[in-house]
């Protein structure tokens, strides 16, 4: 534990005397941190504090490294990993379950992963929808608390601090199931370069959506980031030029209207779907020219 107290220095001590952690230096504190070495309230410091810091994509890379070691890994054929936030939605239904339905005839399949995990936004998590709906074959759930167990250790800890911290950031995508193809949202748009530099490497191709309350689902109006290699594509989505009126809600939904708009849903978020869908084939397969070709497609 004494080790680890130069890490609470280093993030901790204020704006003066804060410094970045090394990628090696990042790397360590997580793995001490998921190995149980270090006590809950120095946990809880370290999180606060390297928030209020600001983390770098080199602090990033560490974490994300580290967790490598813990994570009980699968194989799923031809599937894209969603790394929707745990914190959950308030204000629309998740879109995945329709999405899946369109994939099926390209024999694609849809990776998530839920968690008992709500504490900054008490909104509908995909665990919730996922208990409480009948999935589709293309679409493989898992619990964390299965593939990353020592990830879900620390939820009593966030959820106890009630507020984010740099966990929420890269827990979303972890490469469990060996999907080429990984697709995140961004609420910020500092986020999204240091996204791009955390997973560019870690999949084939991987793509940020700068969609609606920080998820992957396209609502409204947004900008999408497409990364192959080194090539980054960036690309504009108006639902509007697509025919698509849909009217996102400013209220919060409860479980039950979510679900019963997934299970029966109007012909416009229908299209939302559609629309949706064509944006994640466009992002998985190498054939296409543009998303309107794959709008038309489906």
């Amino acid at each position: 534990m004494v080790d680890f107290l130069k890490y609470i220095k280093a993030v901790g001590t204020g704006p003066r005397h804060n410094r970045d952690l090394s990628k090696e230096e990042s790397f360590d504190a997580m793995n001490q941190i998921l190995r149980g070495n270090v006590p809950n309230e120095i946990i809880g410091a370290f999180l606060l504090g390297w928030r209020v810091k600001s983390e770098t994509a080199g602090e990033f890379i560490g974490a994300v490294e580290a967790f490598d070691s813990f994570i009980k890994k699968c194989e799923i054929p031809n599937s894209i990993e969603l790394g929707y936030p745990y914190d959950g939605k308030n204000d629309n239904p998740y879109l995945f379950t329709l999405i899946a339905s369109f994939l099926e005839k390209f024999e694609i399949n849809l990776v998530l992963c839920g968690d008992n995990l709500d504490h900054a936004k008490s909104g509908l998590t995909v665990k919730e929808v996922c208990d409480n709906t009948k999935l589709k074959e293309n679409i493989f759930y898992f619990n964390r608390d299965e593939i990353f167990p020592a990830l879900s250790k620390l939820n009593s800890i966030r959820e106890n601090l009630q507020i984010r911290t740099s966990l929420n950031s890269i827990e979303k995508l972890t490469g469990f199931a060996s999907s080429e193809v990984g697709i995140l949202g961004a609420f910020h748009k500092p986020f999204v370069d240091k996204y791009i530099q955390i997973y560019k490497n870690r999949y084939k191709k991987f793509a940020v959506i700068k969609g609606s309350e920080g998820s992957l689902e396209i609502f409204g109006k947004c900008k999408i980031w497409i990364c192959k290699g080194e090539q980054i594509e960036e690309l504009t989505i108006d639902p509007a030029d697509f025919g698509v009126t849909y009217q996102k809600s400013w209220e919060k939904i409860t479980m039950e209207e979510s679900l019963e708009m997934i299970g029966n849903p109007s012909d416009e978020l229908l299209k939302l779907a559609k629309l949706n869908t064509a944006v994640i084939l466009y992002i998985y397969s190498d054939n296409f020219k543009s998303i309107e070709e794959v709008f038309a497609l489906l």
